[in-house]
């Protein structure tokens, strides 16, 4: 079978690629640069890409106008530091950003006859965005079994999101077990620039609270 990784360059989705490796898939990913400021989770998605041997890694490109409303692409927007769980739906909430990523990603999944699409989406440790639930996973994967040429002839594209309602220091340890360079994955929101994590937005917080549950060192030592 083959898999379909939603790679962000994280560790949630470089977890996913490698549950979906230990499970025998044939391994292809999709990066999404929609102009966010941590644009160096690309490059880690490349490399990472490179390390798992995707057969195919797509590259997509989505106007920052459609995302435009979020601190992680405003530049005259700031993104909240220390300020995790203190919002409901912070500023740094990306409008339909799960929507459109799987919509494309179920659109290259029937292109390239791919059975199943993984997605790195948790909603233990989040930021409370709503595209991160599994009231939200199971809406869509009901939209590509009304709404596409393989869902209406009874084999739809599955989605996958192996990590939903797992604690990030359990998703550390699984890495772990997997045998994940944590060096290669990228969290931060507002980096200070291509080696340094800022340590205080949201990311750089649940990463480090997930470490240290985790009993395990960060290499890149937030």
């Amino acid at each position: 079978m083959k898999a379909l990784i939603l790679l962000s360059g994280g560790i949630d989705s470089a977890v996913c690629t490698l549950i979906a490796k230990q499970r025998g898939r044939e391994l292809f990913g999709l990066t999404f640069d929609y102009s966010q400021k941590h644009k160096i989770e690309l490059k880690k998605a490349k490399k990472l890409g490179e390390v798992f041997g995707f057969k195919k890694h797509f590259f997509l490109k989505i106007p920052s106008i459609i995302f435009n409303s979020s601190s992680l692409v405003n530049k005259d927007l700031e993104v909240p530091e220390n300020s995790f769980g203190k919002e409901k739906i912070p500023s740094t909430y990306v409008p339909s950003r799960n929507l459109i990523f799987l919509s494309f990603a179920s659109a290259v999944a029937e292109k390239e006859g791919i059975d199943e699409i993984y997605i790195g989406a948790n909603s233990i440790d989040f930021s409370g965005y709503p595209d991160c639930t599994p009231e939200f996973i199971n809406a869509f994967q009901n939209c590509l079994k009304k709404g596409t040429k393989k869902g209406v002839e009874g084999r739809p594209v599955k989605i996958i999101a192996p990590l939903l309602k797992k604690k990030k220091g359990e998703i550390i340890k699984i890495g772990k077990n997997l045998g994940l360079n944590f060096s290669l994955t990228w969290s931060c929101y507002n980096p200070l620039n291509d080696k340094y994590p800022c340590g205080v937005c949201d990311s750089c917080i649940i990463r480090k609270r997930g470490f240290r549950i985790a009993k395990i060192k960060d290499p890149l030592n937030i």
